[in-house]
């Protein structure tokens, strides 16, 4: 029977393996770049979390691999281990769907693993090698591992590669592959200064872009909550206790403020971990592998530290703070929402977030305003100018302006008149 994937032209079996796991039709990113990639081409892909591209690269890669070459043929890079595990475990859900003939083999390359036992581990080669460029670099410097025979390269959040300093790393990756590589990118964002490395490597690119409202989500409920000069850790202790959710993810800026949110939120009893890049490598794996069995209801992330987490079942979404870069509130608020599931994306918000909040606004992004009152949710009578929205979409909701009341119009000029004649005496 014919499936919508049928018209990307992956191999039989993994055509299988998207219909046996439930998967209806491609997404968006899937349907616009696997063709793409199944005809050589260099990709850039831009989409966020929940957009399905982990399989939007997997799903071709392994059609391509050939596996009787016994030679590294294709490389995943990372920026993070919990990531690289991440694909890696969608590989391993497509391995028993694989023919006896046509197996594929993979491997993790990542740190915190003992270099010599993990080159021991890859001399019989694997097909494809999944991991973090630092630690994929030094085993091919050392000669743990050879990839002169791979010719695809596949570099996942870019812009976090980017932030993180480990762009030159996965240069160093991508000058020991073979002379000619395919390369795909896959970013949520692709900043300017990323441009020369893809300049270096990809040949007339490609270039996809899955904007937010066609990333598969149910339904996202975008809520303002005004901080009103009250205590800010109060006030999100007050609007997470008030939630109550399955799971939330709480955002900040930085590993500090991580780390206050989550001493006042565990000095008020609730159940909380924090994630960001201090925590170390050994604590983040216990962290996230607890995270994932819900022994926690709320988590505080810095946006590097959680990018490219795929945390299941995140019912809320809670921005402690804005970003500076309004390309990670599309981001974070992506995480929730998801597998059918609706979702809320609270934010608390200051008079100094205006900007960024009618920013948001003319990307379509459409925000109610609500406030806790007697433990219930009402809509706020809180004014936030209105951003230029396309015509027909609906922003903030506005309280209505005062009317001025007569004669007041007269009084300040009277008023106005005063302070000038008392100046003018006082020059003299």
């Amino acid at each position: 029977m014919k499936t919508a994937f049928d018209r990307l032209n992956i191999k039989p079996f993994l055509l299988n393996a998207m219909t046996e796991q439930g998967f209806k039709k491609p997404t968006d990113i899937q349907e616009r770049v696997v063709p793409g990639i199944l005809n050589g081409q260099d990709i850039i892909g831009q989409s966020q979390t929940g957009s399905g591209k982990t399989l939007a690269f997997l799903l071709p890669v392994l059609s391509k691999i050939d596996p009787e070459r016994n030679e590294i043929q294709a490389v995943i890079t990372a920026p993070t281990r919990e990531l690289a595990q991440q694909i890696f475990d969608e590989y391993e859900k497509l391995v028993p769907y694989f023919p006896e003939d046509q197996q594929v083999r993979a491997k993790t390359v990542v740190g915190g693993t003992d270099r010599k036992r993990m080159a021991d581990r890859l001399k019989n080669a694997p097909h494809l090698i999944i991991g973090t460029p630092g630690r994929i670099k030094d085993l091919v410097k050392n000669e743990g591992i050879s990839i002169f025979s791979a010719t695809t390269l596949i570099v996942d959040e870019a812009d976090q590669m980017l932030d993180m300093g480990f762009i030159e790393d996965v240069d160093q990756v991508a000058s020991r592959m073979a002379n000619e590589i395919q390369m795909l990118v896959f970013s949520a964002t692709i900043p300017e200064k990323l441009q020369p490395f893809l300049k270096k490597y990809m040949n007339n690119p490609r270039h996809v872009h899955v904007s937010p409202e066609h990333v598969t989500a149910k339904e996202i409920k975008h809520v303002l909550i005004p901080l009103k000069h009250r205590d800010k850790k109060k006030t999100l202790i007050e609007v997470a206790k008030a939630y109550n959710p399955y799971l939330c993810l709480i955002f900040v800026n930085t590993k500090r403020t991580a780390d206050e949110v989550a001493e006042a939120m565990l000095a008020e009893g609730l159940n909380v971990e924090r994630i960001h890049g201090d925590v170390p490598p050994r604590e983040r794996k216990s962290i996230m592998k607890r995270v994932q069995k819900a022994e926690f209801q709320y988590v505080v992330a810095t946006d590097l530290a959680a990018r490219g987490i795929d945390i299941k079942g995140i019912s809320h979404i809670i921005n402690f703070e804005l970003p500076t870069d309004l390309d990670y509130y599309i981001h974070r608020t992506g995480r929730t929402g998801r597998a059918g599931m609706s979702g809320i994306a609270a934010t608390i918000y200051e008079p100094s977030d205006q900007l960024a909040i009618q920013k948001l606004q003319s990307r379509n992004i459409h925000f109610v305003q609500e406030e806790l009152k007697n433990g219930e949710w009402v809509e706020a009578q809180v004014r936030v100018k209105k951003a230029a929205v396309p015509k027909g979409k609906s922003g903030v909701s506005l309280s209505k302006p005062k009317k001025v009341k007569p004669g007041y119009k007269k009084k300040i000029a009277e008023e106005k008149r005063k302070i000038e004649k008392r100046q003018n005496r006082n020059k003299r």
